[in-house]
């Protein structure tokens, strides 16, 4: 997605600044990238999204997304959809209509490190771009049974590997959580990293010069923590998480689809990290939207649908998820019998 907006300027280094945006599943990472988006700073932004879900859905939900959009699905960023990440690179850098910023919004499942090796061991990303920063978002609400979880031999804890390379935290949803705790993930997240500085935030309403063109990435102190960080390594998903995506023709009955998604992630809500939808309502002529972090849930109405075809889109992440269950559940919420389709995916 290329913006141009109004005028501010870069540091001055020749190379192209890029920021690398991650985060759990759920944290606000979208949120943040729309504030980005919307600020008014005087730069043309080239932005990559990737997705852990089998169907794209943050396009739709980023702001200005009729703009190009760069888009890698079903696949993580950090391994198996990497080499897309260096292809993209490698066009945005020979265009002609020159750009001024970088942003990398990186699926929640994905490990930062290799993303950020990426702009050193490539030659020509190496003297055409500048690492800026990592900034991690981390839900004040959820983030604490993931970074504390523990994971079997060889599976990586890939909230806790946000943390640790963050250059800037920023702990969103202070608003939904208590006192206790957000005390009790900042404790947390001090003890993997004591040195990212933490911004407190509600829809990641960060001052933006906290976050951009700050000069936070230090290799050389990467590799004193971490001499490894420059080989190439394996990163092994934890195999019992997956995503499940749904596409289903026809418009759904919204009392029955609350009805659905209540009960489902009443009683599944703590092996559903992440829900997501853009959707076709009967009755109305705007998309509806639903978003989920595990047993919080929340839909709006926002665009119209115009004269696009109304299909509905919906992404589980999660551990342990039922293909066949999630799927028919859905279905039953159609209020028309429409062809339907689900697309094969990870299992």
């Amino acid at each position: 997605m290329i913006i141009i907006f109004n005028a501010r300027s870069a540091m001055n280094e020749s190379r192209i600044p890029v920021t690398v945006l991650t985060g759990f599943l759920g944290s606000g990472k979208t949120t943040l990238l729309n504030r980005i988006l919307n600020e008014n700073h005087g730069m043309r932004i080239a932005v990559i999204e990737n997705e852990f879900g089998e169907v794209g859905i943050d396009d739709a939900l980023v702001m200005a997304a009729d703009e190009e959009i760069f888009e890698m699905n079903n696949g993580c960023i950090c391994c198996t959809v990497r080499g897309d990440l260096i292809r993209i690179l490698g066009n945005l850098l020979q265009r002609k209509d020159k750009f001024d910023r970088i942003l990398i919004e990186t699926t929640g499942m994905a490990d930062p490190a290799p993303v950020a090796q990426t702009f050193f061991v490539d030659d020509e990303l190496k003297e055409s771009c500048r690492l800026d920063a990592i900034i991690t978002v981390v839900d004040a609400k959820h983030a604490l049974q993931h970074l504390t979880e523990i994971k079997e031999k060889n599976f990586e804890n890939e909230a806790v590997e946000q943390v640790a390379f963050a250059d800037r935290i920023v702990l969103n949803k202070v608003d939904i959580a208590t006192p206790q705790e957000q005390s009790d993930v900042v404790a947390e997240i001090k003890k993997i990293n004591a040195a990212a500085p933490i911004f407190r935030a509600e829809n990641a309403n960060v001052d933006l010069r906290e976050l951009l063109d700050i000069g936070a990435f230090d290799l050389q102190k990467v590799i004193d923590n971490d001499p490894a960080f420059l080989i190439d390594t394996d990163h092994v998903h934890d195999s019992s998480i997956s995503s499940v995506g749904i596409e289903l023709a026809g418009d759904l009955d919204i009392e029955k689809l609350n009805k659905w998604l209540g009960k489902l992630l009443g009683e599944k809500g703590t092996d559903i990290f992440r829900s997501k939808g853009i959707l076709s309502i009967d009755g109305n002529d705007e998309r509806y939207c639903f978003h989920a972090v595990h047993m919080l849930f929340s839909g709006e109405f926002t665009s119209a649908w115009g004269k696009s075809e109304r299909i509905n889109k919906m992404v589980f992440i999660g551990r342990n998820l039922n293909r066949k269950e999630l799927t028919d559940g859905f279905k039953k919420c159609i209020v028309s019998n429409k062809a339907s389709k689900t697309l094969a995916g990870k299992k």
